[in-house]
Formats: C-alpha cells, sequence, structure tokens
C-alpha cells in the first residue's frame, strides 16, 4: 500500500527491508508487476496500487572478495574500530553491478577482521563515502562500535569534514547552503536541489582563492548522497573536474583532474569504547595535490 508518487525502488526498500540497489535488481529482471505488466525501478506508483513481488531464487549475498589494494592506508586501529584512508576508485562494499574493489575485501585482503553485524556484504560499514570521493572513513570492528557508530552518524554527532576544490569563487566566503535534495527527475543516477527533496545542510569556508577556483572547507550537516557536489553546483560554483555537475572540462583537463576535487579530510566522534572524543585526518591524495600545485603556477 502506497500514498503515490512514490518510486518503485524506494518503495520496495521500505516496505521489504531490502536495498535500493537490491529492488532495482529485482525490477530490472521483471520480478515486480502491477497488472501482470512489469515496472521499472524509476515507475511511479499511484495511490493504494497493488504489486505482485517475485523474490529471486537463486539470489546470493554478494560476495566480499578480499584483495590487496595499494593506496588504502590504515591510520589508526584497535579492537572496536579502523580508520582509514580510503583512495578514489574503491566502493565502501559490494553492491550490484560494482566489479571494482572495495573497503571491505581490502580490509579483509589485508586481515583486518570487523563486525559482522549489518547485510553480509557491507558488514562493520557505519558510514560511506562516494567511489569517486577519497579521504578518511571509520569502520566497525565489534558489535558493540558498530550500533555506537551507526547511533553517531544517524543522530549526526559526528564532526565531518571536507575539502573542495569549486570553481569561481563563492560569495559570501563564508555561509550555510539550506537546500533539499532528491533524485534528478530527467536522470536515476543524479541528484539536484528539489522544492520537495530531503532536508540537508552545508557550512563552507573559503580558505584560498586562485582565481579560476577556491579552495574551500565543508562541514555537512546532513549526510545526502553527493550533496556536496549538488548545492555547490546549484551555487554556480561546481566542483572542479566533475562533470556530472556543470564543471568546466577544459579547466578539469588543465588540472589534471579525471574525478571531482573533493577529499573527507576529517573525522571526529566519540569513541565508541570509552567515549574519549578523537579525530582523525587524511592528507590529500597525489591527483588532488596536482590540481592545486597547477593552480598555484598561475600566481
Amino acid at each position: 500500500m502506497n500514498d503515490g508518487g512514490t518510486r518503485l525502488d524506494a518503495f520496495l526498500a521500505s516496505a521489504l527491508g531490502i536495498s535500493r540497489s537490491q529492488a532495482a535488481s529485482w525490477a530490472s529482471r521483471g520480478l515486480v508487476t502491477s497488472g501482470a505488466v512489469a515496472l521499472g525501478k524509476s515507475e511511479k506508483l499511484t495511490a493504494n496500487q497493488v504489486l505482485q513481488v517475485r523474490e529471486p531464487e537463486d539470489e546470493d549475498p554478494l560476495e566480499v572478495k578480499p584483495v590487496r589494494l595499494e593506496g588504502l592506508d590504515i591510520l589508526f586501529e584497535d579492537d572496536d574500530i579502523v580508520v582509514i584512508a580510503k583512495p578514489v576508485g574503491v566502493a565502501a562494499h559490494p553492491s550490484p553491478g560494482w566489479v571494482g574493489p572495495t573497503v571491505v575485501g581490502a580490509l579483509a585482503g589485508a586481515g583486518v577482521r570487523i563486525s559482522t553485524s549489518g547485510a553480509p556484504e557491507r558488514q562493520g560499514i557505519v558510514h560511506r563515502l562516494d567511489v569517486g570521493t577519497s579521504g578518511v572513513m571509520v569502520v566497525a570492528k565489534s558489535e558493540r562500535a558498530y550500533t555506537e557508530m551507526k547511533r553517531q552518524f544517524k543522530e549526526r554527532e559526528v564532526d565531518k569534514k571536507y575539502r573542495a576544490l569549486v570553481q569561481g569563487l563563492p560569495d559570501p566566503l563564508q555561509g550555510t547552503i539550506d537546500a533539499p535534495i532528491g533524485r534528478h527527475p530527467g536522470h536515476d543516477w543524479k541528484f539536484a536541489v528539489l522544492q520537495d527533496g530531503r532536508h540537508a545542510v552545508t557550512h563552507y569556508e573559503v580558505l584560498e582563492a586562485f582565481g579560476r577556483a577556491s579552495l574551500v572547507d565543508v562541514k555537512l550537516e546532513t549526510g545526502r548522497t553527493h550533496q556536496i557536489r549538488v548545492h555547490f553546483s546549484a551555487l554556480g560554483h561546481p566542483l572542479a573536474g566533475d562533470l556530472t555537475y556543470g564543471a568546466n572540462p577544459r579547466l578539469a583537463a588543465e588540472l589534471g583532474l579525471t574525478r571531482q576535487w573533493l577529499h573527507a579530510y576529517e573525522l571526529g566522534f566519540a569513541h565508541p569504547g570509552g567515549g574519549e572524543q578523537v579525530r582523525f585526518s587524511a592528507p590529500y591524495p597525489e591527483d588532488l595535490r596536482y590540481a592545486l600545485e597547477a593552480l598555484e603556477g598561475d600566481h
């Protein structure tokens, strides 16, 4: 039963307690029908529409493949947590359609045992970074850490700081972007500022202005998918290299960027074991450092 206007994949995820990507996979296999008509994942449901859902018999849990991964550095580890610097091109956990390396697989390959809480393919994962975003991540090793860290992220008690290189110079130099975000009506894989989107708040401060671009310190109050990228694009200052959200391809090429200049710089939280405040930061990877050096060379 639904109130109408909800996307099929979102409704199934909520109603059946499965992931949205799993719901989308079921739809793509023709397992979700209404009146004998197969529905697509982005189909908008009507009020009181009756659905027939056949659960696949051959669906095994997504496989976690242990892998030795260059560039994934362990910043801190104890009995409760492991804090890493995630490189670009690495997903947090396995998902349908993703064939590249994952944080879960890399930790398994490094011999790090993590919490068994959560879905089999994402055990220990308490928050995520996009594949195209580098930076600091915390993964739970103990069950108490998993429960406590999930709570801290849900209650917005974790201090999440990012660094972003945005095109041009934001005005004012310090401010807050408070604009709801939802799925782009024309593209399943994009997000946009939408009136009926989910509450999203981004705080920023310009650290250095280079003329063509500015280095910005960003603090997230909420954690929506692509939040920083969408918010700065909506301001008219897309992240350098972020061609998906309107970045200048010529500038991206001149800076040697093949992805958005975005880095999860710092993470602060109460340690799930003893409760003391801890803070971890990850240095810029080589491609982001190169882009900054190229801009500094302009002066």
